[in-house]
């Protein structure tokens, strides 16, 4: 289950948040409303770590080495993965990802890739540590 590191700096007029988990490093940016305006998913491990991102006024873009689109073994796996971690997601982040991500792999969007590695923002880069679940 993904869980939320607080402290994330806002922007002007959007709130920035951070869910994390073993696999997943979600970043939303939301509106004073909660509506999800833009989002990084970062999946997989430090060497091979790729992200699917899009953003409301440009679309989708995927960094890292491409993932297989539609209703393949490789990339189902993805989106059961994510649903599973997103569980206990603010309803509106959820919602709004889970159906990005749909669109993404089952390819009914184009997502152009930008890089062949994902590149963090500085203020992604810490990776917090996640107390244990009891």
């Amino acid at each position: 289950m993904m869980r939320e590191i607080e402290g994330v700096a806002s922007e002007p007029r959007l709130r920035r948040r951070w869910f994390h988990d073993d696999y997943f490093d979600l970043f939303v940016w939301e509106t004073e409303r909660g509506d999800v305006t833009q989002f990084e998913l970062c999946y997989g491990s430090d060497s091979a770590e790729r992200a699917l991102v899009w953003r409301r006024k440009g679309g989708f873009f995927h960094d890292g080495a491409e993932l297989t689109k539609g209703k393949s073994a490789t990339s189902q796996p993805i989106v059961l993965r994510f649903e599973e971690a997103a569980q206990d997601l603010p309803q509106k982040v959820r919602s709004a990802v889970t159906q990005r991500v749909r669109e993404y792999v089952d390819g009914k969007v184009k997502a152009p890739s930008r890089r062949k590695r994902y590149r963090r923002e500085p203020w992604q880069k810490v990776r917090p540590a996640l107390p244990h679940a009891k």
